[in-house]
């Protein structure tokens, strides 16, 4: 007990001095505080872009999803989230412009100053906090999943705790200290993820003997469908489309974009992503895959996002536990911390702070628009989030993998609006609104069992209902165009982009690649031989975005010469 309470003590202790650090290199206004005063060099912006995505989902939510399915999780999240780096230029280049043009640090903020539509911040502002929250709330249940079984500390109790230390590192550093707690905390999470598969395969024999003892007992872990037949082709394709829909749409991914010190860092975070993806995912599937030959069943009163500690505590020494269960931690902080940050920007500059404006302008006293609002306002915001976050944590209502994906569909609504405020300047601002109201208002109705399926998941039909309200209702109400960029959103000419887009459709379409249903045979390692493939279409994924990088760099240098 006491090596694991000094592994835990220790690791606090780093990350508090990281944000003291931070602080004292603060330059003491809003835009250092929340983006670094866009200085962000591309090798963090990739760790921190990595580390705040993959959370306590990415390492507890995707070991039980292991442990229920089997191996066709894999798949669905490595190459999904890895192809979702594409967007990072389609939407991220464009905003990072924007908002160094204009001092923009927010989500809302971008597209208030495309549209021009206070109603349309405000109700971005309201999605993103709504659908944040439950996702925010998975960090504080998996610290009390990894603090009950690492330090015996009640699970309520561990989840306080982080949420407290979590706030006291954020409110001192700001996203200077995020980013660099993220550069920590991703890499302990890497390494220790490849030492826990290692300790536990070495208990069955070796990884490739632990698969094949797996396979004897659960076959179907290891056939594309998954265990029970849960991913049919309509599914799968719904969860490839989920994540490039929704990800970008995460406030504290959208915020990234602003914080890149050239549009360079985010061609080279968009490379190196799904190399990453295609790596790191695999381990904590791996984990709950063989947590069956544990836990054929699990514990009364056990969710299958507990299998990663089960295992750690059956197999692992007490230190290699705690390191373990530490990075695990690492995992869920590095998400928690940039959550209520991005939150906490959001309340202080697309709410509190036109609300100020609003009402000096009524006294006759109107405020230069680089006012800024006290640091409590946003603090004060993300303590309350955090709170709530603990409400929701002190009763799971489902299992992370739920939880994620109807969460994540509501954010998938505002993918439409983005595209068509960046790329169509004749968007209507009202459609747009009408757009996200009936998008929502389905996500309601599907939650309620109240709408059918179709054969898929439900951001389908939402975001494509979604989607032609947006255009129709544009058509139909012209506006004239608000804004005049100083942007391309063309940079390479229309052959380039029509030999690109067939590119990436047929990549897309091979990552659905339905002629291999129901297909379990192993290979290297005894891994299903589909492992594989789809581990190489992650390697041509990030060879496709590094060329696609070039090319815009090329382009944009030619344009200035």
């Amino acid at each position: 007990m006491a090596v694991r309470i000094v592994v835990v003590v220790g690791y606090f202790a780093v990350l508090l001095g990281i944000g003291w650090w931070a602080m004292r290199r603060a330059r003491g206004t809003s835009e250092d505080y929340f983006i670094a005063s866009r200085t962000t060099p591309p090798l963090v912006l990739f760790l921190t872009m990595a580390a705040t995505n993959f959370s306590a989902f990415t390492v507890f939510g995707f070991a039980g999803a292991g442990w229920e399915s089997g191996y066709a999780y894999y798949p669905i999240m490595a190459f999904g989230t890895g192809f979702m780096a594409l967007t990072f230029v389609l939407i991220g280049r464009p905003a990072w412009q924007m908002g160094k043009e204009h001092g923009l640090v927010t989500p809302p903020e971008l597209v208030y100053r495309l549209t021009g539509s206070p109603v349309l911040r405000f109700l971005f502002f309201l999605v993103m906090t709504v659908f944040t929250v439950p996702y925010l709330a998975m960090q504080p249940m998996a610290a009390g999943y990894a603090l009950e079984s690492l330090l015996g500390i009640p699970y309520f109790a561990g989840a306080a705790l982080i949420t407290a230390v979590m706030l006291l590192y954020t409110f001192r550093g700001g996203f200077r200290g995020v980013t660099r707690t993220d550069v920590v905390q991703g890499g302990m999470m890497i390494v220790l993820l490849v030492v826990a598969v290692a300790i536990i395969a070495g208990r069955f024999g070796g990884l490739s003997s632990a698969n094949r003892a797996v396979m004897g007992d659960f076959p179907e872990l290891f056939a594309r469908p998954g265990l029970g037949n849960l991913y049919s082709p309509g599914i799968w394709f719904g969860y490839m489309l989920l994540w490039f829909l929704c990800d970008p749409m995460f406030p504290q991914l959208f915020q990234r974009f602003y914080a890149a010190k050239s549009p360079r860092g985010l061609t080279t975070t968009m490379s190196l992503y799904p190399l990453l993806t295609g790596f790191l995912f695999l381990l904590p599937v791996t984990i709950g895959v063989l947590g069956r030959l544990s836990f054929p069943t699990l514990p009364e009163g056990a969710a299958a996002d507990r299998i990663l500690p089960l295992m750690l505590a059956e197999h692992a020494p007490p230190a290699i536990e705690a390191l373990v269960l530490t990075a695990a931690l690492a995992a869920l902080m590095s998400t928690l911390d940039s959550q209520l940050l991005t939150l906490s920007s959001m309340f202080a500059r697309d709410v509190a702070g036109p609300i100020r404006q609003h009402l000096a302008g009524r006294k006759g006293k109107a405020l230069p628009a680089s006012a800024e609002l006290p640091a409590w306002v946003g603090k004060a915001f993300v303590i309350a989030l955090a709170l709530i976050g603990l409400a929701i944590a002190y009763r799971p209502p489902a299992t992370f993998r739920v939880i994620a994906t109807q969460t994540f569909t509501g954010l998938a609504v505002l993918f439409p609006t983005v595209v068509g405020a960046i790329y169509w300047k004749r968007m209507s601002p009202i459609a747009a609104i009408a757009s996200i109201v009936v998008g929502e208002g389905l996500v309601a109705a599907y939650y309620l069992k109240l709408l059918p399926r179709f054969g898929t998941l439900p951001v389908v039909p939402i975001v494509l209902v979604a989607t032609v309200i947006l255009v129709v209702g544009s058509l139909l109400h012209r506006t004239e165009p608000r804004y005049e960029p100083t942007w391309t959103p063309r940079t390479l000419s229309r052959r380039a982009i029509v030999g690109w887009a067939v590119a990436f459709a047929a990549l897309f379409a091979i990552g659905n690649d339905v002629w291999n249903w129901g297909d379990g045979r192993i290979s290297l390692l005894g891994f299903p031989w589909w492992v594989w493939m789809f581990a190489g279409l992650c390697v041509v994924t990030s060879g496709l975005f590094w060329i696609l990088g070039r090319s815009l760099t090329r382009r944009n240098r030619d344009q200035s010469n």
